[in-house]
């Protein structure tokens, strides 16, 4: 196994997810697994991955889930900490999976972009 650190916010119940940890695994790393649903990234640490990932915090945003709409998050007028904010307190929101490794983070849907993050090992 690789020594490279691959952190996945991960979902168990998500095929995507799953998918996503199976070929971290195949490609010769052990991830780190945060299941986000029982231990949400702080808002910090949501704009950290947005930021990384260079994308804006909404690319990460669940729109179909209920508590979009519920909270509010159709409002393209809200601030990026807002929204990070709900995530947080809703992180049914977070969209997944997202992989942070040393090359970059990234929102891994499809699963195979995330080979896209990794280098496979010398033989």
């Amino acid at each position: 196994m690789q020594n490279t650190d691959v952190i996945i916010y991960h979902n168990p119940r998500c095929a995507t997810s799953r998918n996503v940890v199976g070929l971290v695994r195949a490609m010769g790393y052990e991830p780190h697994i945060i299941e986000y649903l029982k231990t949400p990234p702080t808002p910090e640490m949501l704009l950290w991955l947005a930021n990384r990932a260079n994308v804006s915090i909404r690319e990460f945003l669940r729109t179909k889930e209920p508590a979009y709409k519920k909270q509010g998050l159709d409002d393209e007028t809200l601030p990026d900490d807002v929204i990070a904010s709900k995530m947080h307190d809703y992180p049914e929101l977070i969209n997944r999976p997202i992989v942070v490794c040393p090359k970059g983070v990234q929102l891994c849907r499809p699963a195979e972009k995330v080979t896209n993050l990794l280098i496979l090992p010398e033989e």
